[in-house]
Parts: structure tokens; sequence; C-alpha cells
């Protein structure tokens, strides 16, 4: 059972951090300075499945939840905009903006609550199960 509540637990703590990136490249939307001297580029979590031996069995493995496994950035080139006014302009009057999409970035961070709300789900749905085992056992 515990096994149960380990793997909504690495789901839950998984779509939290892609919704913390996915906040991250939000609020950097508009950042055409950042620390590497161009603009802020999106980032992206990468997730593998974690897995477990299965005991007695060399070999063997089971899924065992999420892992997270870096952050990477995003290799699409940023969006160049006329605007010969800014300071980050180029002698053409470009300005190169972060490759962030902010309808894709809304698109996922749905994506992520919903999948984060499966697995609170599935977390008490699984606690009701060993409550109710409990239950039987005591009468």
């Amino acid at each position: 059972m515990l096994h149960t509540f380990a793997i909504s637990a690495s789901g839950m703590t998984a779509e939290r951090l892609r919704m913390d990136t996915i906040a991250n490249n939000l609020a950097n939307a508009n950042t055409t300075r950042a620390a590497d001297g161009g603009p802020y580029r999106r980032q992206v979590p990468v997730f593998a499945a974690r897995e477990t031996r299965v005991p007695g069995r060399p070999g063997r493995f089971t899924g065992a939840g999420v892992r997270v496994v870096g952050i990477h950035h995003d290799s699409s080139p940023p969006r160049l905009v006329y605007d010969p006014h800014h300071p980050d302009a180029d002698a053409d009057g470009y300005v190169a903006m972060p490759n962030v999409d902010v309808v894709r970035e809304m698109v996922d961070l749905i994506t992520a609550s919903r999948a984060y709300e499966a697995n609170v789900t599935a977390f008490n749905t699984a606690k009701n199960m060993a409550m109710r085992a409990l239950d039987i056992g005591r009468a």
C-alpha cells in the first residue's frame, strides 16, 4: 500500500515542478537580457520512470513513480521583434525576444494542474482503501 502512496507522491512532486517551471517561463516572457547575455530561454523539465528491483527476481524491475532528470533549455530560436527604440535592439532595430509562447505555457499549465489533481485523487483513493481494510480488520 505504501508503494501506491509513493507513486502518487512522486507524480504530485513532478507536476508541481512542472507548474513552477511554467510560472518561471511566464514571468520571463518579456526578459530580453538574461544572465548569459541573450534573451531568456524557455525551460522544460525532463522526467523519467523511477524503477525499483523486484525482490527475489534478479534483473526484474517495476515502476515506482517518476523522477526528475533535469531542467533543460528549449533550443528553439528567439523571436525577433522590430522595435528600434528598445535598448536591446540590434543595428537593424530588431530585439531578440524569449522563445516563450504564452498560449502554449497556459495549455501546459492546465495539463500539469489536471495531472496533479489526478495524482491527488489516486492518493486519496488508496488512503480510503487502506482505511476500509483497517475497518474490516477491526470488525
